[in-house]
């Protein structure tokens, strides 16, 4: 006899319900920001993000979907595949249409620290099996037969006891402190709102505010300053008078800046790309990176032909180009890169920067747009996974917050408030070696696909196995 279960259907129904639950709670902010800044009705962008909720609910449906399949097999036992379904759908959501891999589970265990060391071995989708095989070996306590109901919370209970205790040692031993170069870092959160960035008549005030903030941070001993994203008033490259503002003061100061500007290039069509400039104390640009990753409903729509309703937000919004590579950026004999925006949730990016050689980690941001919503809390604490990934040191430089430092370890040692003016500073390492993360990448994740590749033909083969004659 097949054991019962519940129906793919049903399961399904039960999953889509539970994505929107969480999808719903996490992204609650984005009507509020389409509206305010996309010039559509809020009804029309409650519809769009409840699009957005709805796509991304179909990830959980699979899970509940491959798991009530295995249990309807093989009885509540199956339930210890969901760890496995959960990352291959978490994979699976960093790569359809461009990948928005925003709030994965194992997101949640950030700032735990002896747990998020898990990272280092496994990335963050590590952490989100970690979380899921909890969940289910308490499903499998209240719903399992036999042994299963204590052996399974058991075996749980040692993984995460044995994880918490070596991740403590890890942080405890701190070899990732005691080496590499330190340079004192200045960052500059200008506290510019979205309304004032593109306003003419602020352009010299604003720029004003930037350069004498930078001053401040080199007052305080920083040899390296970050501005945030798209920082400058002006595109770096096209306006002569705030060029030379920008490296005079680099060359006076004897500091490097890092800054994100707008770039253009000529061309049928023209080109426009979201920019990272590295200016070093010479004045000269020592390189440009070009945001890889773009913001959906924020730098480009997708599917633009199915959203025609949105029509005012394709207007309203600069469509830009992606870049093509991931640039690590020379200073002196060192290197470091930079994520802008929300390229710091692509996990296997901030690895691409560490292959090349980056030895410290920066992202730099604007977070204006999200006011004073959960959005900025969850960008930043996203970001920290980075640096226990990779074993690197992180600087945030945010517009409006949060901005700050994490170290290798995954501990935050500088963050400043929302919506505050504040020049921080802070001491980092330029550190090499690498991670077993960064070794093997994203090797965990694709082995939790093809286990539950695995599942599903081991269980539609059960399911079609024609019964033997007696």
């Amino acid at each position: 006899m097949r054991p019962a279960g519940v129906r793919p259907r049903r399961a399904f129904g039960l999953g889509l319900a539970a994505g929107a639950v969480y999808f719903g709670g996490t992204l609650y902010w984005t009507p509020d920001v389409l509206s305010t800044f996309g010039g559509i009705s809020l009804p029309l962008a409650v519809a769009a993000g409840g699009l957005l909720v709805a796509y991304l609910a179909l990830f959980p449906a699979f899970v509940a979907v491959v798991v009530a399949r295995v249990c309807g097999r093989i009885g509540p036992a199956g339930v210890l595949v969901t760890p496995a379904a959960w990352v291959a759908a978490e994979l699976a959501r960093r790569w359809i249409l461009g990948g928005f891999p925003w709030v994965l589970l194992g997101s949640s265990q950030a700032g735990v620290t002896p747990i998020v060391q898990t990272a280092s071995l496994a990335g963050v989708y590590g952490l989100s099996a970690l979380v899921a095989v909890v969940s289910a070996a308490l499903a499998l306590a209240v719903a399992g037969r036999g042994r299963a109901r204590w052996v399974a919370p058991a075996a749980a209970a040692c993984l995460v006891g044995g994880l918490a205790a070596w991740g403590a040692w890890r942080v405890q031993e701190g070899s990732l402190l005691r080496g590499g170069q330190v340079v004192r870092v200045a960052i500059v959160q200008a506290n510019v709102l979205q309304n004032e960035k593109w306003d003419r008549q602020r352009a010299s005030d604003i720029l004003d505010r930037y350069l004498t903030m930078t001053r401040e941070g080199a007052a305080r001993g920083a040899s390296l300053v970050v501005w945030p994203e798209s920082s400058t008033p002006f595109m770096f490259e096209h306006d002569p008078a705030g060029r030379f503002a920008i490296t005079s003061l680099a060359q006076e100061l004897g500091v490097a800046m890092l800054f994100g500007s707008d770039q253009y290039q000529p061309g049928t069509p023209p080109r426009f790309y979201n920019s990272a400039f590295l200016v070093g104390p010479d004045g000269q640009t020592a390189a440009v990176y070009r945001k890889m990753h773009l913001v959906p409903f924020g730098e480009f729509v997708p599917l633009k032909r199915l959203l025609f309703f949105v029509t005012p937000l394709v207007e309203s919004i600069s469509d830009f180009s992606p870049g093509e590579a991931p640039v690590v950026m020379p200073l002196g004999s060192n290197r470091l890169s930079t994520a802008i925006c929300y390229e710091v949730v692509y996990p296997d990016l901030v690895a691409a920067f560490t292959r090349r050689g980056s030895q410290l980690l920066i992202t730099i941001t604007n977070d204006a747009w999200y006011g004073h919503s959960s959005a900025p809390h969850q960008h930043f604490w996203q970001a920290t996974l980075r640096a226990v990934e990779q074993g690197r040191y992180l600087v945030r430089s945010a517009n409006t917050g949060i901005s700050g430092i994490v170290d290798p370890y995954g501990r935050v040692a500088v963050k400043t408030p929302i919506f505050e003016q504040i020049v921080a500073t802070g001491d980092v390492r330029y550190l090499d070696g690498q991670t077993f993360y960064a070794l093997t990448g994203d090797a965990f994740a694709y082995a939790c696909g093809l286990v539950t590749l695995l599942a599903w033909w081991v269980t539609r083969s059960r399911a079609t196995r024609p019964a033997r004659s007696r």
